[in-house]
Parts: structure tokens; C-alpha cells; sequence
């Protein structure tokens, strides 16, 4: 007597492999996005040392009309221990702290989605707010306003 054998079909493995692919695919994405929001964490860390070297700076000069990057310890270009170039943008009441996501020169692995993290921040009454948006649509991100 012979025993039957039950086994998967080729159309039935092929389509296990491709929604494992797919889930894989998925949770790749995830991952980068999971990543890449710890490397944020970076970038705001460091901003905050600028805000406190800014503040610093305020208390010595009385207003913020002449800050240089060099007084909050930037030079605005992608060095290959970073993952962000750093600078300021100065404004008659306040300044904003700026983090722009380097796509070449910087850490590795660069981003392939350029985006700028920044404080805004006010060092008379020392208010702050964070935003953060990408390059290619102005689009908020990471759950941040633009």
C-alpha cells in the first residue's frame, strides 16, 4: 500500500516567499525610520549646546546681532564624524539653531532624504520652539512642525 504524501506546491511557495518579502520590506523601512529618528536625537542634543552657548553669549553682549558660528561652536559643512552641518540664522528678536541632515560628506551612511531640524529660539525670554521639515516639499517631520 502506498502512503500519500502531502506537500506544498510550487504556486503555494512562491507566494510565501513574496509576502515574507513584502513584511521584510516593511520592517526594513520601519527600522531606517527608527534609526534615523536616534541620529535626531543627536542633532538636538547638540543644538542644545548652542542654545546654551548663545544664551552665554546674550548675557555678555546684551543682544544677538553679531553671533558667529564659532560662538556656538559651528562651521556649517559636512564633516565625516557628523551626520548633521550645523549653523545659525540671526534675526532682529531671535535666532534659529539649525541641524541639516547631510546627503554627501558627512557621516556614513549619508541620508538619502535631506531634511533641517532647527530651534527656534528666543534669548531674552528664553521661549523655544522645534521644527523640523524636509528639503524636497516643506513636508513636517518626524511628528515635528515645519
Amino acid at each position: 500500500m502506498l502512503k500519500k504524501v502531502r506537500s506544498f506546491t510550487l504556486v503555494e511557495l512562491i507566494i510565501v516567499v513574496i509576502i515574507v518579502g513584502i513584511l521584510a520590506s516593511l520592517g526594513l523601512t520601519q527600522y531606517a525610520n527608527v534609526v534615523e529618528k536616534s541620529r535626531l536625537a543627536e542633532a538636538k542634543v547638540r543644538i542644545g549646546t548652542m542654545r546654551q552657548l548663545a544664551y552665554t553669549y546674550y548675557l555678555e553682549n546684551g543682544d544677538i546681532s553679531a553671533l558667529q558660528y564659532a560662538d556656538v561652536g559651528v562651521d556649517n559643512t559636512c564633516t565625516s564624524t557628523d551626520y548633521y552641518r550645523y549653523y545659525r540664522n540671526l534675526y532682529p528678536a531671535y535666532l534659529t539653531l539649525v541641524a541639516a541632515r547631510c546627503t554627501s560628506g558627512g557621516k556614513s551612511p549619508n541620508a538619502s532624504r535631506e531634511y533641517r531640524v532647527y530651534l527656534e529660539y528666543y534669548p531674552d525670554t528664553g521661549a523655544q520652539a522645534w521644527h523640523c521639515y524636509y528639503i524636497d516639499n516643506g513636508a513636517a517631520c518626524f511628528g515635528m512642525s515645519s
